[in-house]
């Protein structure tokens, strides 16, 4: 199993980003799709189809994956020391693993939100919703720098609440606060797809609520996958869920079913995720 190359490409994936403003979403489907760490096979040979404009969870026990397909869907997984990828992932139809496409044009078209807040901590609130753009090497007016600002936080419901504010440290900001605050950073840049991996495990009751229902504002602009443990919030906030699992111990993990979230959780086709979901192991 071997990671695709990284080279310097032409701004392909760019191009399907800026398109898929225009249309009714992006489309993410995977072919095929294996990871693997060194010699250990994390996932094999997943097959999904992840629909515009809607949320989808990744759900499963701990080891089956999720997390490890999540990263894979922006090149991420690839970074880690002896990671390998086979199969391939198109967005839109462009296959995000072709030779000729940059990996950092992937990871700006396809965000990712992590477990834990991680704002800058050397940086203002200001500075953290633009870094994306001056990493970019995008060049802006200042006052368009300050209009990204304020579309970004305010589609992050985090405007009202640190506008006053903007010159304070990101650090310094409630960890919910600083959750949505990584939001709007990586909405900031435009992507056409969000990932986030368990985005409210750190985060206290208030705050979860608080994600959730951004999550239900930003799903009509975005395509969304999540990876949660909690089945009360794949059930709320997701259109679809996909159930992974590892059928043998030490093995990889694979994509057991996917559906519509109503029908997965009152009738699953699969035994499997009928008794994870029933709390029976997991």
């Amino acid at each position: 199993m071997t990671t695709a190359p990284v080279q310097a490409a032409p701004a392909t994936v760019a191009r399907t980003a800026r398109t898929a403003d225009r249309q009714p979403g992006a489309r993410l489907v995977t072919r095929d799709l294996s990871a693997c760490y060194g010699g250990f096979v994390a996932v094999r040979d997943v097959n999904l189809v992840i629909e515009p404009r809607a949320v989808t969870a990744l759900i499963g026990p701990s080891g089956c994956g999720k997390s490890t397909v999540l990263r894979t869907l922006n090149r991420m997984h690839e970074v880690a020391p002896g990671a390998g990828v086979s199969g391939s992932v198109h967005l839109n139809g462009q296959d995000l693993y072709a030779p000729e496409v940059d990996p950092v044009n992937v990871r700006r078209t396809v965000g990712m939100v992590f477990q834990r807040p991680n704002p800058f901590p050397t940086m203002s609130v200001y500075e953290n919703v633009v870094a994306g753009l001056r990493l970019g090497g995008t060049r802006r007016r200042r006052r368009e720098h300050d209009d990204v600002v304020e579309e970004a936080l305010r589609g992050a419901h985090l405007w009202h609440e640190v506008k006053d504010r903007l010159r304070r440290p990101g650090a310094s900001l409630s960890g919910g606060q600083q959750q949505r605050l990584c939001i709007a950073r990586a909405i900031a840049v435009r992507p056409a797809v969000l990932l986030m991996d368990e985005p409210c495990s750190a985060l206290d009751p208030i705050s979860t609520l608080a994600i959730e229902q951004l999550l239900a504002s930003l799903r009509t602009d975005y395509t969304i996958v999540i990876v949660t443990h909690n089945m009360q919030q794949a059930a709320r906030v997701s259109d679809t869920t996909a159930f992974f699992n590892v059928t043998e111990p030490g093995g990889p993990g694979r994509l057991v079913e996917t559906g519509p979230t109503a029908r997965m959780f009152t009738a699953p086709a699969d035994p499997a995720t009928a008794d994870y979901l029933g709390g029976r192991f997991g």
